[in-house]
């Protein structure tokens, strides 16, 4: 037996700690809660050169597959970690793996899939994967989580096929156990052995050119999902296998499934993941004779061990299924819907009871669960456990309770003019005072943090638009803060949807509603102006989305703020996270310093839609931003698409003071790293030039006011901190070069 020592850690932590033992050459991933830990916890031992894993920060989940595919391919050891709506984001690409039989690992820290939008658990992502190919392992404690991706790890690779273990998001994800792992590392690498790279199977060498991925025909797709198969079927074997080996070495038994006092039992539940291990407390409560059958496995299913346990324990009369998640059409849960079959097929005198529960990750408790063990009401079909409102009181439609009054947002003074021969508008605003008469469109009662810079710069933008506004926000903390079922904090409409959708759903909502207009089928106001708002990232898995918009030229504004990261999630690099600069996936370590390459000048980027009209602000610029504001409304109603960047700072995760926010707004622009500008039609003008007023400063005295970049001022950073000066002075010179040159 090889070295065990006691942690005291939660089932994430040794996620990563199993990554980190098993050496992993790469990890693709992108960050969604609650799985985003995992990459965090890794970065952290990779910024201190304490594990070798290169981590490749990707622009979505469906690209992240892809990273890790392309990896898995040249026979390197590949691990991911994601949930919930990125599982189903990356799903085209899980058969992929599968029907190539390329071995990787993923963890799936299991959470509700939308919608509505909901973080918590739910088994709604790990259910959608069981058609795919992939070996599927069900962890119910920290302590599993560890150990099954180290043998799933072996698994996968000795039957070369991809594996996922999955775990219960923000209960076995965060909650702290006492657990074991291996005192050396080198014990688990010589466990898993040398990775194996058979002949003609990975594109690792120049002499043997090799064609992957080719178009099939029927007859020949048909014959490799039977190849799929007849891997998954030696799968548990193979685990036995592993799993008596891995005994050997930790003292740590496992089987294809796991029971708790069945023997003499008149009564079972089955339940995978954190519930298993309730259940045993729940049953050590009760008087009446109940045993646990848990699978450890959900692809390949293990049919014969459950029906051996059923077989030789046939005092078992009744089973109750506990599914989290729901089954939607169909009179069974999943889990419930194979219990059925193995009943069925073997005509076993058993009665199973489907029981729902946890949906939303709805918490239970073992009073609950020594409920549903007394409980023999329980019909033959589906059970709700744990309603808590009547049937449709409950949806995902908010009628605000503000008295709403368009008009109110129109306070008059705007002129517009657009004058031919230079083809480009010019507005005049009305002075600062009297927009301030003008209602804020988001209320109080929001929960942003303290220092919050999204509103201020949110609703300075929005004084610039007259009348009515249509709002539709990507997933990001703008979202998060203001729209709770049941309270909202917008006045006028408001709408979400997934972080890599919001301009498209937008852009679909303006057309249809112009064509119902049109047709009389319905009555909107032509005062109305539609606002697409993205924050937190949105940018980079919602890139695509945008720029189709944009290409499309719908009457509608995109505007971004620019927080510098996922801060809805943690505070995890984005590509809008400058170079250098800390987050909690670009860690500070002796060895790596911040984010290693240069953050995305998205501006422009779409400037290569040829949109009508871009631009960038500050709220410590109100005039300017106001009028940027009033002009991309008159672009938007009357010419096409508006793309517009705002600067907002995070005082959480930018580590900076909350009552700093405008002078730390206004040092970004005076260091030029983030220079005012529009590009009206194609032509660039710089709308504030901090050189030419006297009011320059250093880069330097931007980076003091933040914790995520001071370490760049550090004498041993000198070479960073310069490459950094480098390229915001590159870029503000070749703006500048646009600015004079109006046909650059």
């Amino acid at each position: 037996m090889k070295e065990q020592v006691s942690v005291f850690k939660s089932g994430n932590e040794l996620a990563a700690q199993a990554a980190i033992d098993c050496n992993y050459d790469v990890m693709g991933y992108y960050p969604i809660s609650p799985s985003t830990e995992i990459a965090q916890l890794i970065d952290i031992q990779k910024s201190n050169g304490k594990t070798n894993i290169h981590l490749i920060p990707a622009d979505g989940e469906h690209s992240s597959a892809g990273i890790c595919y392309g990896a898995a391919l040249t026979g390197a050891r590949v691990f991911n970690a994601t949930s919930a709506n990125g599982l189903s984001y990356m799903l085209e690409q899980l058969p992929v793996f599968s029907g190539s039989m390329t071995p990787m690992v993923m963890d799936l820290v299991t959470r509700t899939v939308s919608g509505p939008l909901n973080i918590h658990c739910e088994h709604t992502d790990l259910y959608s994967t069981i058609s795919l190919g992939w070996i599927l392992m069900c962890a119910s404690t920290p302590q599993s989580v560890y150990d099954f991706n180290i043998m799933g790890l072996k698994l996968a690779e000795k039957i070369s096929m991809p594996l996922m273990v999955s775990y219960d998001g923000y209960i076995t994800s965060h909650q702290k156990h006492d657990t074991f792992v291996f005192g050396d590392s080198n014990d688990v690498r010589n466990f898993l052995g040398k990775k194996e790279h058979p002949e003609n199977k990975y594109i690792d060498n120049n002499k043997r050119p090799l064609t992957i991925g080719a178009h099939m025909l029927p007859e020949h797709k048909f014959n490799n999902s039977v190849l799929v198969n007849q891997a998954l079927e030696n799968c548990l074997d193979e685990f036995v296998s592993i799993a008596n080996e891995y005994e050997q070495l930790t003292g740590r038994k496992y089987d294809v499934i796991e029971t708790y006092n069945v023997e003499g039992a008149t009564e079972s539940i089955i339940g995978i993941n954190s519930v298993a291990e309730l259940t045993k407390d729940a049953i050590d409560q009760v008087d009446s004779k109940v045993g646990l059958i848990k699978p450890n496995f959900l692809r390949p299913f293990p049919t014969k061990a459950i029906t051996e346990v059923l077989k030789n324990n046939p005092s078992i009369k009744t089973i109750k299924v506990l599914d989290r998640a729901d089954n939607p059409g169909y009179d069974y849960g999943l889990l419930a819907m194979h219990i059925n079959d193995i009943v069925a097929s073997n005509k076993l005198d058993i009665e199973v009871k489907s029981i729902i529960f946890g949906l939303g990750g709805k918490e239970i408790f073992i009073e609950d669960l020594v409920d549903i063990i007394n409980n023999n009401e329980f019909s033959n079909t589906k059970t709700y456990y744990g309603i808590t409102h009547s049937q449709g009181e409950v949806s995902n439609i908010i009628k605000n309770n503000y008295e709403y009054k368009p008009e109110e947002f129109k306070v008059g003074g705007f002129d517009y003019n657009f004058n031919e021969e230079t083809n480009s508008l010019e507005v005049k605003t009305p002075p600062l005072r009297n927009l301030m008469k003008k209602p804020k469109r988001i209320t109080s009662g929001h929960s942003a943090c303290p220092g919050c810079g999204i509103f201020p710069g949110v609703e300075t933008f929005l004084k610039g638009i007259e009348g009515d506004v249509v709002v539709l926000n990507q997933t990001g903390c703008a979202y998060v803060v203001s729209a709770n079922y049941p309270n909202s904090s917008h006045k006028g409409h408001y709408i979400h949807n997934l972080f890599q959708n919001g301009a498209s759903t937008l852009s679909g909502m303006v057309d249809a509603i112009f064509k119902l207009k049109d047709d009389g089928e319905i009555n909107f106001s032509d005062d109305t102006t539609f606002v697409m708002l993205s924050g937190d990232g949105g940018f980079d898995i919602g890139m695509g989305a945008a720029i189709g918009t944009a290409l499309r030229n719908h009457n509608l504004i995109m505007l971004e703020y620019d927080n510098e990261g996922y801060m809805n999630t943690g505070a995890q690099l984005s590509y809008a996270t400058p170079l250098g600069h800390r987050t909690s996936t670009s860690n500070v370590g002796s060895k790596i310093k911040g984010k290693t390459f240069n953050h995305k000048d998205t501006v422009q980027i779409m400037a290569g839609t040829n949109m009508p009209y871009l631009f960038t602000g500050v709220d410590a610029f109100p005039q300017d931003l106001v009028k940027k504001a009033a002009k991309a409304q008159w672009y938007a109603k009357n010419v096409g698409t508006v793309y517009g960047k705002i600067l907002i700072t995070c005082p959480l995760n930018w580590k900076s003071k909350e009552e700093e926010g405008s002078t730390i707004l206004e040092k970004a622009v005076n260091c030029n790293f983030f220079p005012l500008y529009e590009i009206e039609n194609g032509k660039t003008r710089l709308t504030y030039d901090p050189n030419e007023l006297g009011k320059n400063i250093e880069v330097e005295e931007w980076l003091s006011m933040m914790y995520k970049s001071k370490h760049m001022l550090e004498p041993e950073n000198k070479e960073l901190l310069q490459e950094f000066k480098d390229v915001v002075d590159d870029r503000f010179k070749r703006l500048k070069a646009k600015n004079d040159h109006p046909f650059l």
